[in-house]
């Protein structure tokens, strides 16, 4: 079992990794260096900092138990000596190590565009690229009183950025160099009912457009037209951060080039999060990293099991619109059959392929009562109903709805703050015991709010078992419940007055 190792990064990714070694192998001299001077948070909330909905400090993830992990935040790695197993941060430190973790993320693309960067490659003035709490800052301090404000890049993150500041009451255009918005997930018909739905909330997407210049106070584009604007947000993709393993001789594409078992070209170095590239891939999605690092984990404590990938849901975080993209979306599956429902004079659009029975895909734009019968079929890979129609319309259920009390206590009910049963059970037997109190507690549904139907379920199975007697959780014969070994990513660290009653929480 390796016994110091050493994560270059303290983003979702890394903390992630430093929390389940700090349970698993407590033995272990874990450090982890974090360039930023925050502590670990998670960036999925960062839109809803920017809306005014979270503070900063609650998007911060759990701090690690006393003595189990070490942190060391503003802190950069300048150089890796491999033959001599050590790093080299900024200010000339030295630290060996037995295994070294790359989790050093991505950085905003700022796109070629005249004006866009300074001599030094940092964003122009009037210019922010969003990625961090630093630059949510930036935004704050340079929102006008009364002004205009442009988004370039109309993926996920644009979207969310956009109709967040809308919430504070601006207008808000961004500029889409793609056929549509979300043209990565979402084919022309859906992409058009979604910018349909975008404006009537005041965000309005000039799509198929480029970019060609900023000006300082206006955006340029190629059709010779401009968008005047007083702050300018880049949101036009991240560069996953090879730097630091290129030059330390490790092979990269993407990304920094790992294995099944995220092992680098050097087996003593890993990666993962939004710097690895698995299979050809970079995924740049948070749940990705949240099993990467459960792999990883297991990996540097000698329960080596390989990563064949996540089963990915992404729900678009816009208030008034209802999207979600469930698999592989849009994209043609060969063999797969398809069926596709739209009423664009409502703003809905369904599509959902199957193959073999299975769901593999799915896109629900405006179908909320569709999201969790569907998303429960593409989780278990149960078979789908036969009745496809009746499933996108809501009338058809996946099945007998899962009981709360079955559920394995690792099932991630909050994909977005990666929040399992046991972590709800953890905080309502702490005295959380409101859907409300559960979520400031754990920070589940606090991202797309996707999961509030289940925490509610959670919240009340929770509430009916522990008011029976305690000797009942003896009288199924079933094995008995083990507590968890961590907390929820979100959640304070552990109470020795509220230890949690272990009839709850489930292996």
């Amino acid at each position: 079992m390796s016994r110091r190792i050493v994560i270059v990064g303290n983003g979702p990714a890394g903390h992630r990794l430093a929390e389940l070694l700090g349970a698993r192998a407590p033995g272990t001299d874990v450090t982890v260096l974090g360039a930023e001077c925050e502590p670990a948070y998670n960036r999925v909330l960062l839109p809803s900092v920017l809306a005014g909905r979270l503070t900063a400090e609650a998007t911060y993830l759990a701090q690690h138990p006393e003595g189990r992990v070490r942190v060391r935040t503003g802190v950069s790695v300048a150089s890796i000596d491999r033959q001599q197993r050590n790093v080299r941060t900024g200010e000339g430190v030295v630290l060996p190590y037995d295994h070294l973790v790359l989790a050093t993320g991505a950085a905003c693309f700022l796109p070629p565009l005249r004006g866009l960067a300074d001599e030094e490659g940092q964003p122009a003035k009037g210019v922010v690229a969003l990625r961090t709490l630093a630059d949510c800052r930036l935004v704050e301090d340079r929102l006008p009183v009364r002004g205009r404000i442009a988004v370039l890049g109309g993926g996920v993150l644009g979207l969310e950025v956009a109709r967040a500041l809308t919430e504070r009451g601006y207008g808000v255009e961004v500029v889409h160099g793609g056929a549509h918005a979300m043209d990565r997930q979402l084919g022309p018909a859906a992409g058009a009912l979604l910018e349909g739905a975008l404006d009537g909330l005041r965000v309005r997407v000039l799509a198929g457009r480029t970019a060609t210049a900023w000006t300082g106070d206006r955006l340029a584009l190629d059709d010779g037209s401009s968008v005047p604007a007083d702050l300018l947000i880049v949101c036009a993709g991240v560069v996953p951060e090879t730097s630091l393993a290129r030059d330390a001789g490790l092979r990269v594409g993407r990304g920094v080039v790992v294995d099944e078992y995220l092992r680098t070209s050097d087996p003593r170095i890993h990666a993962l999060g939004d710097c690895a590239e698995v299979g050809g891939e970079v995924s740049g999605l948070i749940a990705p990293a949240w099993e990467q690092a459960e792999v990883l984990a297991g990996v540097l404590t000698g329960e080596p099991r390989p990563y064949t990938g996540t089963r990915t849901i992404t729900r678009l975080k816009v208030r008034g619109v209802d999207l979600a993209v469930i698999g592989v979306g849009e994209r043609e599956v060969a063999g797969a059959e398809t069926v596709v429902l739209t009423d664009p004079s409502r703003g809905q659009y369904a599509r959902l392929s199957v193959l073999d029975s299975q769901v593999v895909g799915a896109v629900l734009l405006g179908f909320p009562d569709s999201v969790a019968a569907v998303g429960q079929l593409f989780d278990s890979g149960a078979a789908a109903p036969n009745d496809r129609l009746s499933l996108l319309m809501g009338r058809a259920v996946a099945g007998p709805a899962p009981d709360p009390g079955a559920l394995p206590g690792q099932t991630v009910i909050c994909r977005c703050s990666n929040v399992t049963k046991n972590d709800l059970a953890t905080a309502w037997l702490r005295g959380a015991r409101e859907e409300a109190e559960l979520a400031q507690a754990t920070r589940a549904t606090t991202g797309c709010g996707g999961c509030r139907g289940s925490v509610r379920e959670i919240c009340q199975w929770l509430r009916t078992k522990h008011d029976q007697p305690d000797a009942d959780a003896g009288r199924t014969g079933e094995e008995p419940d083990r507590p968890v070994d961590r907390l929820s990513p979100s959640h304070p660290r552990r109470d020795a007055h509220h230890d949690p009653v272990p009839e709850l929480l489930a292996p």
